[in-house]
This record gives structure tokens, sequence and C-alpha cells, in this order.
């Protein structure tokens, strides 16, 4: 605190740092975003009853009855608050963030829903659904806010949860949404180019990741892939406990794929063989993370490779249906190049003499950068590609379309087509498929809707995949 005007010796029942929530005696927030800067709605906190300002720069005129406090910066200030407010839930909890490019929602998942297999009570915090316990709640971002996250981890204290999961995003880090919550533990997966579009660099969207590993605690454990070649970075500087987890570089815990089908494979897990329902070299990373985990939370080895063998993928990552003439659909949330091309030679390691049909598209107002680079990946890897939109947002669909073609090579722009419209598209490509094809419809996994020109419309790739496959059947 720099500075503090008027009395602190006030009842605050409410903290807001969104002047459209404040009530009656509230304390207010000012916090800069990436849109707004909370300072300028400081007058209009105090009109709807605010008693109380923290901000980083102070009113010129300052209404009596109203008590400022000045900081360096309000976003950590707004994670110490949040988390005193509710009585510092995360102390009580064992907290694990997962961060990465890919496969943070797979593996919170996939932890939450091995703890509660065991008869272990615990929370979940990812992309696709918030869960205290088996009570599932809406989810809006990867991360919430400061204040979103406490009230959960209170509300999984309350409920007697042991364990939270949650997903750190790059944004969440950088805005300080985790600030004054104690980690039992944090894992990084992998980094590749994405959200270049808020990060500016890559240099800084590493670094964004890296943050999560300097704020942890020397009695926490930072558990890295060591086969990406910024897991080591994540470890410099970081005081707590380090481990590694590795597929092909010499690691505290190691993984080697054995057998690879679509309805499963074999792992060889620290010396011993288990079989999943996952499939693919990054669901093997996603489950020796997970394994890892549960290790270094004090679980048995063979009670971790039992329960693990049970586990079932997270909605929308690697997500099998199968038409009754034989053909295989397959819905992922792949939308960065390094996913998608996880995804395809998964495929393609698994598949004979089938085609592989890819549908896919980029969103819109997000990193430019990767459309080129996942029209290249998908016209050399596929046998037959349909573009298409995926939440075009504010942009137009056809101009995002021209991005993507612009790394497909001359040699292979006879195998894509370009439709704009995701049902048609989709429609398409299950037509042009013949008994055994694959069709990878990659980008949207579980999302339930195309967000277009500021409108959130139903739709969901799963149901239109199966609706599809109905109609052509009959």
């Amino acid at each position: 605190m720099l500075e503090c005007a008027g009395s602190t010796h006030i009842a605050i029942p409410q903290i807001c740092f969104d002047s459209r929530n404040v009530a009656k005696d509230s304390l207010f927030v000012a916090v800069r975003g990436t849109q707004v800067d909370g300072h300028k709605f400081i007058e209009q906190a105090i009109e709807k009853g605010a008693i109380a300002i923290l901000a980083e720069e102070l009113p010129l005129t300052k209404p009596e009855g109203v008590t400022y406090i000045r900081v360096n910066d309000s976003s950590q200030s707004l994670g110490i608050l949040a988390a005193n407010f509710y009585d510092n839930p995360s102390e009580k909890l064992d907290v694990v963030a997962i961060t990465g490019t890919n496969g943070k929602t797979s593996v919170a998942t996939l932890l939450h829903e091995y703890y509660q297999s065991i008869g272990e009570k615990a929370g979940l915090l990812s992309t696709i659904v918030n869960k205290i316990g088996f009570n599932t709640l809406p989810s809006t971002h990867t991360t919430p806010d400061a204040l979103s996250i406490n009230q959960l981890l209170s509300e999984m204290v309350k409920e007697g949860c042991k364990y939270c999961f949650m997903e750190a995003s790059s944004h969440a880090i950088h805005q300080n949404r985790m600030f004054g919550l104690a980690l039992k533990g944090a894992i990084f997966m992998n980094i590749s180019h994405d959200h270049l579009d808020y990060h500016q660099t890559f240099d800084d969207y590493i670094l964004a990741k890296k943050a999560l590993f300097d704020y942890l605690p020397s009695d926490a454990f930072a558990l890295v892939n060591k086969d990406d070649r910024h897991g080591q970075t994540m470890l410099h500087h970081c005081t707590a406990k380090a481990h590694t987890f590795a597929q092909k570089s010499s690691a505290d815990f190691k993984v080697k794929i054995l057998e690879s089908r679509f309805d499963g494979m074999l792992l060889n897990c620290d010396g011993k063989e288990v079989w999943t329902k996952l499939i693919g070299k990054f669901n093997a990373y996603n489950l020796l993370a997970i394994y890892s985990t549960a290790i270094l939370l004090g679980q048995d080895e063979t009670q971790a490779l039992t329960t693990i063998s049970a586990l079932n993928s997270a909605e929308g990552r690697f997500d099998i249906s199968r038409s009754d003439d034989g053909k295989v659909g397959i819905v992922d949330y792949a939308h960065t190049p390094d996913a998608l091309l996880n995804v395809i030679n998964t495929i393609n390691d698994i598949k004979q003499d089938q085609k592989l049909i890819t549908v896919f598209g980029c969103g819109g107002d997000r990193d430019k950068s990767k459309r080129s680079k996942m029209g290249k990946i998908a016209s050399e890897l596929s046998e037959k590609v349909v573009v298409t939109s995926d939440n075009p947002r504010s942009e137009n669909p056809d101009n995002i379309i021209e991005e993507i073609l612009s790394g497909v090579e001359a040699g292979n722009l006879k195998k894509v087509l370009t439709i704009s419209d995701r049902k048609a598209a989709i429609k398409t490509a299950c037509s042009l498929a013949q008994q055994g094809d694959i069709i990878l419809i990659a980008g949207k996994g579980h999302e339930k809707y195309q967000e277009i020109k500021g409108d959130k419309l139903p739709f969901d790739d799963k149901e239109e995949l199966k609706h599809t496959f109905n109609l052509l059947q009959d």
C-alpha cells in the first residue's frame, strides 16, 4: 500500500472490479484490463454505492465518506483481497495448476476424474466446465477472474473437496488472476505458437507461462515436460521441487507407446504396462503427467496405473463417432498448428489404407500467423481437406479461408475444398468418405456455438457429425 485516505475501519460486504456489479458499501478495485481501464469507472462506482476504492492512481477529487487506497498493482492486490475475503480457501486444498499450449483441459479434467473415481472429492476449473465434486457449473473462461476463482475454491472447501485441478492460461497468468493462491504444484505440458494476438511475441508468451513457475513456493512441486525444449526454461529460478516427465528424454517419469489402435493404446509407464482408452502420443504425455502428479500427491504406483486405465478422454478431445456403414468421425479441439499436426499424425500412424478427410478453419480476431501453417499441415498430411469457418467473430470468413489457403503448396491445392458454412462443410466431408475412411473435424471440440459478428449461434461439431451420419445412412 502506497497511500491511504479515509477510514480503514469499515465493513466491506462485497468486492468488485466491474463497476456494473457495484452495490452499496462495496470495495471497488480499479484494474487496468486489456480492453477497459477500471480507473475510468471510479466515479460511477462511487455513485452506485462503493465506500472504498483501491487503485493505482487516485482521483483528484475525493468525495467524503469514501476510503481510497493506492497500490502499485491493482490486479495483484485484487488477488490478495479475493483470497482473504474468502478466507484463503486455496490453503485448505491441494491446488494444482496446469499450463501449456495444448493438453491443459485434458490433464485437468482427467486428474479430476481420477480422484473422483477413487472416492476423493475434487474440484475442477477448466475451459469446458467447472466442477465441485460431481456438481457441474458453467465455465466462461479457461481460467476465471481472481474473485471467481476464490469463490469457487471456497465452495469446494465447504463441500469437502481435498483437491482442485485448474487450467492456467497465459492470459490469466499475465493478468495476475491467480495471484494470492497457495499452489501445491504446477504442470508444464508444452508450448507452441498461439495467442500471439495477445502476447505480441513468442518470447512474451513463454515468459507468461514461466511466471507461473516463478510464483511457486519452495514446498510445491514443478512438473515439466522435458521433451519440450522450453521445459527446462520453466525451471530457471524456480524454487519449487523440480520433476520431469518425457517419452524421448531421460526423465523422472517415463512413458513409451507399445501398441496403438483406434480403441486405445498399450503403454509402458515407468517399467509397468497399462492399457488406456486414450489414443495418440499427445495423450501419452497427458497420461504421464497425470500419473506423475498422482505419485507426487502421494498415490501408490499400482493404484495410479489401475485408475488411469479406466479414464475416458475429455469432451471434444479425439472424440470418436462411427457411422453404421463404417466411417470414423473424430472431433478434436486442435486449433493450433502443433495440435493439428499431433492429431493428424496420430490418425496416420494408426490408419492403413483408409483416406483421411480433414475439416477445419481458424478463429477470427486471433493470431493470424498460424492460419497458413495449419493450411500447409492439413493439406500435406490429409487425402482431402475442407477449409471452413471456425468462430470468425468480426472477420469475414472468406478472408480467413484465403489466409489458410496461402499456406497450401500448389501441388496440394487439388486436395482442398473451401466451404465457409461449417454445417455444409461437415456434410460434404461425410459424403466424400467411403467405408472405413476417417473424417477429422478440428478446431472447436467441446464448443457448442459459432461466434459470428458478436452473436454466439448454437453449433456442436459432434452432434452435427452424428446427424450427418444418420442422414446419409437413411
